[in-house]
């Protein structure tokens, strides 16, 4: 998915034919609607004859019956055309509303599916635009813009078959005159739709930069850049602006032309007609209602070359929303996936076969290279090794956010891929760094993913995780709302909040990717001891730069350079291995130095 500047625009509205399916559902609606804008263009289309009929047999003939006969026609068709009008512009809203809800929904529901991978190839920000900016452009042109579309295009075409009945001679003059209206709406259509993605694409950037700017708002305060993110969201607003003046300066110069060009002929006609009622060729009813039609066609035009710019701006929006709907997952699921339950006795809880593995982005770069290693049932397993070495990347292929270029990861000796998704990250409790905590209260991200725990759950989850104390001092308890991020929390309370929260979902394996970073001593003492009452409840693999957390683990596996350099516990690696001997020195150097002055003073 591109930014869209470099891309050619698409030049056909039947990119709006994809959002068709969604109306297939509400057909019912869709079909009252139809029949609303049929019977209110009809009653619309037979005020002409009644004004012919008024003035030639109720006005001119001085007939007072056929005045008030004609009359109380009119009335009874206004409260028809206003009981259709009410009926079409229910129906027509309540599907533009719904078509659109239902497409959020449907492109929500399959990115939410998508591989992470996908997130970094494509802004968020942006994505989020597409989904709220352009379904409501769709809702608007299906609410409305569609409807007034038909309504004008049955208009067109009823009055121009009313002018032929009413003056043929009259309505060879209006046909003569329909290619130059219709040339500018072509030329001119070509450059508001342009002009129109490309606005689109502008307004999203405004979008990613603001919300970049508000997320991260400590950082833009704490190095002063607030002057400077104004500075730069005010040039992405007025490059936003620029593009919108041109869009609005050709649609406005397309209303204006096409309406001087319908307004002289409506002239030629007026002069034309004239002449035909003065020499007696033509009745005055018959030039009234000729004007009439005359005036409906000319605005009919008008109106389609409006909602004509209407419809390419949605074309290009649904041409944006398609794109997502259309991106595809590189993570395939089997139609029948293999089941756990069925795993063969005796094999490891977890192992890398041989496992090889490049990020999409970048193919050439190896960040693992033939990765092998087991872990038993129960087992607590640290890894080590310096920044870029692949720690992390070991945490995505094991919750199968990507799959290993070569190799395999096997969970009960079966490949994850074939297992289903939901099967394989309901074994793993995961536990970042950068702990991610949502807008709600404490108990919805606490039980994010257990929505069915039970309050003791939840209390045995914080007192394991030893956040109950700090959440029982909040005012509302686990009611009390948190901001977006955890905003509110300290590091280390956040971090034993994610630890509650993937301890409540009881996983068979438990990743910490230095999960006791952001906190104090005495908090890391207590997650430790936590930790060491998980043994042998849980596989546990975490990822540890500190010694105390190291000497904790039953097996210490050695990364560097995407390779596994060496395992064992840390007294086997200091006399076995050169890299974490030297790794440990640097690393663990000040902690070693803090243990013996505390041995010493004791």
């Amino acid at each position: 998915m591109d930014d869209g500047h470099n891309r050619p625009v698409s030049r056909e509205l039947t990119n709006l034919r994809p959002a068709l399916k969604f109306l297939l559902p509400y057909r019912r609606q869709v079909l009252w609607a139809s029949i609303a804008l049929v019977v209110t263009a009809g009653v619309t289309l037979s005020i002409g004859q009644g004004m012919r009929i008024v003035i030639d047999e109720g006005l001119s003939n001085g007939s007072s019956d056929i005045l008030v006969q004609s009359i109380s026609l009119f009335a009874l068709l206004m409260v028809v055309l206003t009981i259709g009008t009410f009926v079409r512009f229910y129906f027509v809203s309540w599907v533009g509303e719904r078509v659109s809800a239902d497409i959020r929904q449907a492109v929500f529901a399959h990115l939410i599916r998508l591989h992470p991978g996908f997130f970094e190839d494509n802004q968020p920000t942006e994505i989020q635009s597409r989904i709220t900016t352009d379904t409501t452009l769709l809702q608007t042109v299906i609410g409305s813009s569609v409807s007034i579309a038909l309504r004008n295009i049955l208009m067109f075409f009823g009055g121009l078959v009313l002018l032929f009945v009413t003056n043929p001679k009259l309505s060879l003059i209006v046909i003569a005159c329909v290619p130059f209206v219709v040339a500018p709406v072509v030329l001119f259509g070509r450059r508001v739709r342009n002009l129109s993605r490309t606005s689109q694409d502008t307004l999203a950037e405004v979008g990613n930069q603001a919300g970049e700017s508000l997320r991260n708002i400590k950082i833009v305060q704490s190095f002063n850049h607030e002057a400077q993110d104004i500075t730069g969201f005010e040039g992405r607003v007025d490059v936003a602006f620029r593009v919108a003046v041109k869009r609005i300066r050709q649609r406005s110069f397309l209303i204006a032309l096409v309406m001087l060009l319908v307004l002289g002929a409506i002239a030629t006609m007026l002069w034309v007609g004239g002449q035909d009622v003065l020499s007696g060729a033509t009745s005055p009813g018959e030039l009234a209602a000729f004007i009439f039609y005359a005036f409906m066609v000319a605005g009919s035009v008008g109106a389609i070359s409006e909602v004509y710019s209407d419809l390419q701006r949605a074309a290009g929006a649904t041409e944006r929303l398609v794109e997502l709907l259309n991106a595809p997952s590189e993570l395939v699921e089997r139609q029948v996936p293999e089941s756990l339950s069925g795993a063969p006795q005796g094999m490891a809880h977890l192992a890398f076969s041989k496992v090889n593995f490049a990020y999409p982005g970048r193919p050439d770069v190896h960040v693992l290279q033939d990765v092998s290693f087991q872990v038993a049932r129960g087992e607590m397993v640290a890894l080590v090794g310096p920044s870029g070495a692949g720690k992390s990347t070991l945490f995505d292929l094991m919750q199968r956010f990507y799959d290993p270029t070569n190799g395999a990861v096997l969970l009960e000796g079966i490949d994850l891929r074939e297992l289903s998704l939901s099967d394989v990250r309901a074994q793993i409790g995961f536990v970042p760094q950068d702990p991610a905590l949502f807008a709600g209260t404490l108990y919805s991200n606490l039980t994010y993913g257990a929505p069915d725990a039970t309050d003791q759950a939840v209390n045995e989850a914080l007192a394991l995780a030893h956040a109950s104390e700090f959440v029982e001092q909040l005012p509302e308890g686990l009611q009390t709302q948190v901001g977006e991020g955890g905003v509110g929390l300290s590091g280390g309370q956040k971090q034993r909040l994610a630890i509650a929260r993937a301890l409540l979902a009881k996983p068979e394996i438990l990743l910490l990717d230095e999960a006791t970073s952001a906190l104090d001593a005495q908090s890391e003492a207590h997650i430790r001891d936590s930790v060491h009452e998980l043994k042998g409840r849980s596989s546990i693999l975490v990822i540890a730069h500190r010694l105390s957390t190291v000497r904790q683990a039953d097996r210490i596996l050695v990364l560097a350079e995407g390779r596994v350099q060496g395992q064992g516990s840390h007294d086997q690696l200091m006399a076995t291995s050169e890299l974490y001997a030297r790794f440990a020195r640097i690393q663990f150097a000040s902690e070693e130095a803090r243990v013996l002055q505390a041995r010493t003073v004791g």
